[in-house]
């Protein structure tokens, strides 16, 4: 158990704004597999930074507005709803606000340190329920939390003798759509119960801010679990636990190495029918459905020569796609082509019907960069592939060696000049994992000392730029809950991706990012989410909400957030 703190002071605010187990082979090629506040105008509890980008681009609209207690219909703008009486859990007494008195009496210290969700986390309005869990004071037993908005006439109160509380589905129901882009003040106090009386008084613990954001995160995540064998699970955001999306043995597509056993280091293709991935040694390529009722499938459009090359090709990186180039005609795929300093980059032709150079590959021009490239990401709009050059490319992963950001063209596959991504490419730093948000005006990257190996580095941070250069952000959601005695560096923040759409609300834009991050009690890697907001060239960033719904002790990687169509996740049993 975890010593609680009292963190209310670094959180206060006005309340007056409304504001791969199967083998060491695997894991030497395929990805990181770690296996080891105010919010733009309205909340609070993020961290900002002025950089210079550019607008807003293709991003959309969105607006939005066993326990006792009584709770609305819900719908938005249903009026009140935060319960007026006290919910009292299964084992706490009755008269449980009675003992304790006075909202915010007792101790000001000592009391629970929450740490799940982080205090100043923005959460997106379809959210799964949240999960409240802290670390109790010195003997505590039993517990308040409390839940104050400005717009409700009452505080939403839960008293209980556990040291985790789940809100009720319906609950959260009336609370999503009602209480949103506002504060919502969680307070947390804890108390010694005798079974009578509270001995000695009760003591507060954490307070601060959580916001409901006004716009959704949608879209669906598929990631890679090394637990139990390779395959990739997944589930949309509000599910309340993961299906298997793709499993080794459904996989269809020939490999140099025989049957498949091994999925990872895999994006998705724009359509989000398809994980496209470099399966195990020596290293083939495949593209496998993860759409009900064709699991596995082969794409229809794949031409015999670009499955023939990328059958023999065993040595390419991570693959990338483009919305701008996925379609009937030109289905193109972007991916490094060899190692180190020789690594090339190259465009595949996924309808080719021969396997020769011209035909089903070809090389980019990176005119000024000698080095080699890896780990690419391209534009949503099929202009620009932003890649990590880098003479440390080693088959879906990246070694020692100096890595800094640039872009070239597209240019009907021809390339161009190289340009490094000022504010990404520089001395001191190694700069890779490079993800374009859905808009393309911000990409997110890791960022290390230079010098360090960038494979499964504890030491990875993540920050966000403009893509045209400028500032880096480093983002809050790289530090863990105060309560967890863990800091970052140190818990290898890593693979980041965003969610498909970035969405617009009173003049702001929200994007969602997915990372995986070792800060876990266990220390084995595990998914969180968080946000960013721009709003004109101000960019905020948020603390990481922990994705509840996976299952805690297995070894969660390299998500991808695209418009999966995976198959239906299934109540949690």
């Amino acid at each position: 158990m975890y010593a609680a703190e009292t963190i209310a002071l670094m959180f206060a605010f006005d309340r007056r704004l409304r504001v791969c187990l199967f083998g060491v082979a695997f894991v030497a090629a395929c990805g990181d597999s770690e296996g080891t506040g105010a919010s733009a105008g309205s909340s609070s509890g993020g961290s900002s930074s002025t950089s210079g980008g550019s607008g807003p681009g293709g991003s959309t609209q969105d607006g939005g507005g066993g326990s006792t207690g009584t709770f609305n219909a819900g719908g938005a703008d249903a009026g009140p709803v935060f319960p007026e009486e006290p919910i009292v859990e299964a084992g706490a007494p009755a008269n449980a606000s009675e003992l304790f008195g006075d909202p915010g009496s007792g101790a000001p210290t000592g009391g629970p340190c929450l740490y799940e969700p982080e205090l100043g986390a923005l959460l997106p309005k379809n959210w799964l329920r949240p999960r409240f869990s802290y670390a109790p004071g010195a003997e505590q037993n039993l517990f308040e939390i409390r839940f104050h908005a400005e717009s409700e006439p009452s505080d939403l109160v839960v008293y209980t003798t556990q040291s985790q509380w789940t809100m009720p589905e319906e609950l959260w129901a009336d609370i999503a759509p009602n209480v949103q882009d506002e504060p919502i003040t969680v307070t947390i106090r804890g108390a010694v119960f005798d079974g009578t009386a509270i001995v000695g008084e009760p003591t507060i613990g954490s307070q601060g801010p959580i916001t409901i954001a006004p716009v959704a995160a949608e879209g669906a995540i598929v990631y890679w679990t090394t637990s139990g064998g390779s395959s990739l699970k997944g589930f949309k955001v509000g599910d309340e636990s993961v299906v298997s999306a793709l499993a080794p043995a459904q996989v269809q597509m020939p490999t140099t190495g025989g049957p498949v056993t091994c999925v990872g280091c895999h994006t998705s293709t724009p359509d989000g029918k398809y994980a496209s991935f470099v399966a195990q040694g020596p290293w083939s390529n495949v593209i496998g459905s993860i759409e009900e009722g064709t699991v596995g499938q082969r794409p229809p459009f794949l031409g015999a020569g670009a499955e023939q090359f990328l059958t023999a090709a065993t040595d390419l990186g991570i693959h990338t796609y483009s919305k701008g180039h996925y379609d009937d005609g030109d289905h193109i795929m972007v991916t490094p082509s060899g190692a180190y300093a020789n690594a090339e980059l190259i465009w595949v032709d996924l309808e080719a019907t021969q396997a020769s150079q011209g035909s089903a590959w070809g090389v980019f021009a990176r005119d000024g960069d000698a080095r080699g490239v890896g780990s690419p990401a391209w534009s949503h709009d099929g202009e620009t592939i932003v890649y990590v050059s880098s003479d440390a490319e080693l088959t879906g992963r990246l070694d020692v060696g100096p890595a800094d950001l640039y872009s070239i063209e597209y240019n009907d596959r021809q390339g161009g000049p190289a340009t490094p991504l000022a504010g990404a490419a520089t001395a001191e730093w190694e700069e890779y994992y490079p993800a374009l948000s859905p808009d393309d005006t911000l990409t997110v990257f890791n960022r290390i000392p230079d010098g360090q190996n960038m494979y499964n580095a504890g030491s990875a941070e993540l920050f966000v730029i403009p893509t045209i250069g400028g500032e880096p952000v480093r983002l809050a959601a790289n530090d863990p809950p105060t309560c967890t005695a863990k800091t970052s560096p140190g818990v290898t923040n890593s693979w980041p991706k965003w969610s498909p759409e970035a969405k617009q609300h009173g003049g702001r834009t929200y994007y969602w990012v997915i990372f995986s991050s070792t800060r876990s009690a266990a220390g084995n890697p595990q998914l969180y989410i968080t946000a960013v907001v721009k709003d004109g060239t101000n960019i905020t960033t948020y603390p990481a909400l922990y994705l509840w719904n996976q299952p805690p002790g297995e070894n969660n990687h390299t998500p991808a957030w695209d418009v999966f169509e995976i198959p239906p996740v299934p109540p949690p049993g």
